[in-house]
């Protein structure tokens, strides 16, 4: 997975790109398409993975199929832990 970091839109000092990446490698991460009728070389997708030190995070991509451009990331709000703790309850 290659993440391209220029020109990020949100500070990468308050979440590294370590811990992004981490939490798109996280095994039990979740990855959505919104619904939208867009054109899919515009689609956006939500990832909500915890990286390595137990950090949840929320990150809104872009990807081509061989780049990750992260458009957003941040802390996992309670409900999106929520959701990702009951949808990974799931799969036990």
């Amino acid at each position: 997975m290659e993440f391209d970091w220029l020109e990020a839109s949100f500070d990468l000092r308050k979440i590294t790109p370590k811990e992004i990446e981490e939490s798109f490698e996280d095994p039990f991460s979740i990855r959505l398409m919104p619904e939208s009728g867009e054109d899919a070389s515009l689609a956006r997708y939500f990832n909500l993975g915890k990286s390595v030190g137990d950090r949840s995070v929320f990150s809104v991509f872009w990807t081509d199929g061989k780049r990750y451009r992260v458009i957003l990331a941040r802390d996992m709000t309670p409900e999106e832990i929520a959701f990702y703790n009951r949808k990974n309850s799931l799969l036990s």
